[in-house]
């Protein structure tokens, strides 16, 4: 499985991104996708993600982030608008998906995409 995301960048703050995230290979059924960020020495944090149709966000980020799943394309976007400072980080995406049909559940992360928001 490989998760190949893209669309991170600098922005000046108040402005937006849109962060793309493809699955590839080995891939039987995609349950969950999803959006994680961090910083030098912290935890991993949960920015957003989608289980089917169900969407969970931070708090942080409720009603400036928007995450959706194109299911043909096993794509995963995380729209950021209104975006500050404090969302500097590296941005993870990840896949919780089955590769074959009664195998467990792997995890699956990607390489990273920095996001950093002047002010």
């Amino acid at each position: 499985v490989q998760l190949q995301a893209s669309g991170g960048g600098l922005v000046q703050a108040g402005g937006s991104l849109r962060l793309s995230c493809e699955v590839r290979r080995s891939i039987y059924r995609i349950v969950t996708l999803g959006w994680y960020r961090q910083a030098p020495g912290k935890y991993r944090e949960l920015v957003a993600k989608i289980t089917y149709g169900n969407s969970d966000y931070a708090d942080s980020v409720k009603g400036r982030f928007t995450i959706s799943r194109d299911n043909a394309k096993n794509t995963v976007y995380l729209q950021m608008n209104n975006l500050k400072p404090e969302d500097t980080d590296v941005y993870y995406c990840y896949a919780g998906l089955y590769s074959r049909a009664f195998s467990p559940m792997s995890e699956n992360w990607g390489r990273g995409t920095l996001v950093t928001v002047s002010s």
